[in-house]
């Protein structure tokens, strides 16, 4: 739920600070700053609950705080490349194959009660994907209108 709310504020305000800089509004830049900000949001859980994120992690996958820092930094690139207007495009389609990738870690987490931050057992359960998987969509749905639909 802190994304979103990291999402929509930030949003809220570069919309107002983009309006008062160049006296017009420029949603699809606010909206690409504001995805910029819930990556660098989202990142920094991977690097301050990594032992949480690590049990989210499928069994296959060797190495999973390495694999979860890696996606941190990926999303702090995901992050960056948005706001690069030669590179948003590419970096869009390549965020929404991320957002895509991860959901079955988020699905896992649920099914396992776990609670990602602490690592622990006690989680939300399945009542959390009631929650995450429309939020998923509405990412996967803001990161093409802002930076791929013309």
């Amino acid at each position: 739920m802190k994304p979103l709310f990291i999402l929509i504020g930030t949003f809220i305000i570069s919309a107002l600070v983009l309006k008062l800089i160049n006296k017009q509004a420029d949603f699809q830049l606010a909206a690409r700053i504001a995805m910029s900000a819930m990556f660098i949001f989202t990142a920094i859980g991977h690097f301050v609950f990594t032992k949480g994120m690590a049990a989210m992690v499928p069994e296959f996958i060797p190495y999973k705080q390495l694999a979860v820092h890696l996606s941190g930094v990926f999303e702090v690139l995901i992050a960056v490349g948005l706001l690069l207007p030669n590179y948003k495009t590419i970096t869009a389609w390549i965020a929404i194959v991320f957002l895509v990738l991860i959901l079955p870690a988020n699905i896992k987490a649920a099914i396992d009660n776990l609670n990602y931050q602490t690592g622990e057992y006690d989680g939300h359960g399945l009542n959390y994907l009631w929650l995450r998987i429309p939020m998923q969509v509405l990412f996967i749905s803001w990161i093409y209108f802002c930076a791929i639909k013309k």
